[in-house]
């Protein structure tokens, strides 16, 4: 294949990994077994809210969107890196590299912001437990996880449009085993300072707003506690943020250490270690977390697992 204008339709080719075919063969059996996972414990855990009554609450009314979020990452990058895996051929055509770009960073801004919703849940929850069911009402919820959605489509469109007007000459190999901004950056064959300014204006927006929110949520919630006078009461309160507070700290950190630096300190082979981190294991620890940590999730599933034994 020729090493044309990339833009002009050609397809992407995306390296991986490795070139080793044990290699690729280990890592088909890895991806295979987190996405399996994460797909049985975030649609497990959707259902699981559905099902049980003592879930319908805004707490869970977020991590059912958490879930689905994690399922969309999931599903954008990994089928593809399977096929990939067990294939000479790794091209990925430019609509599709198009698509997977969109709806990776689409979630990716989506869950952000859901998890600032969260936080926000969580200090009404925490301090104002009287005006709870005032604050978050359905209608609210609803609200806040719709600007949620419109935020990361907007975010994605930009970032999207914006990186495959470049004109892709250098090369159409992609160091990388999906498609995202940093590796598309290099093959461009024009100026990409603009992009590179967008991406950090854009990405430094959403999260200096989501966590602005974050922060002053957890440092009321950090406070309100602090008051209170008992240690049990101090753990029943903080035991119903650790969770949150564990997946911010997963999906915040590898996030931010991927698109918060210059482009100067970008090692795109150090970058795939990292993206498996926040793209591929992320959504698969998302579900454990939330069902080890919350008594609701644990005493749900005893329920449901009850239910099935009685069947």
């Amino acid at each position: 294949m020729s090493e044309g204008n990339t833009s002009s339709g050609t397809d992407f080719v995306l390296l991986g990994f490795t070139d080793q075919r044990e290699l690729q063969l280990l890592c088909f059996v890895l991806f295979l077994a987190i996405y399996v996972f994460t797909v049985a414990g975030n649609l497990g855990m959707i259902v699981l809210i559905r099902m049980d009554p003592r879930l319908h609450t805004p707490m869970y009314f977020f991590l059912s969107h958490l879930s689905l979020l994690d399922m969309c990452y999931s599903t954008t990058i990994v089928p593809k890196t399977l096929v990939n895996s067990l294939t000479d051929r790794k091209f990925i055509s430019f609509v599709g590299c198009t698509i997977q770009l969109f709806f990776f960073a689409a979630c990716a801004v989506t869950e952000s912001y859901l998890l600032a919703a969260m936080a926000y849940d969580r200090y009404i929850a925490v301090c104002k437990p009287l005006m709870y069911t005032v604050v978050m009402t359905h209608k609210i919820c609803v609200g806040l996880v719709a600007g949620a959605y419109v935020a990361g489509v907007i975010s994605s469109a930009t970032h999207t449009i914006a990186i495959f007007r470049l004109p892709f000459c250098h090369s159409h190999r992609i160091n990388h085993f999906f498609c995202d901004v940093p590796p598309l950056l290099t093959l461009a064959c024009s100026d990409t300072h603009f992009n590179e300014m967008l991406l950090f204006a854009v990405v430094g927006f959403n999260v200096i707003v989501t966590t602005v929110i974050i922060l002053a949520s957890y440092l009321s919630v950090l406070t309100t506690i602090l008051r209170i006078r008992t240690t049990e009461g101090r753990r029943k309160a903080f035991s119903t943020c650790a969770s949150h507070l564990v997946s911010v700290m997963l999906f915040y950190g590898s996030s931010l250490f991927m698109y918060s630096r210059p482009s100067s300190s970008y090692s795109l082979d150090q970058d795939k270690v990292v993206s498996v981190l926040y793209s591929v294991t992320n959504p698969m620890l998302n579900p454990l977390i939330y069902s080890m940590r919350n008594k609701e999730v644990k005493d749900a599933l005893r329920k449901a697992r009850s239910r099935f034994l009685s069947w």
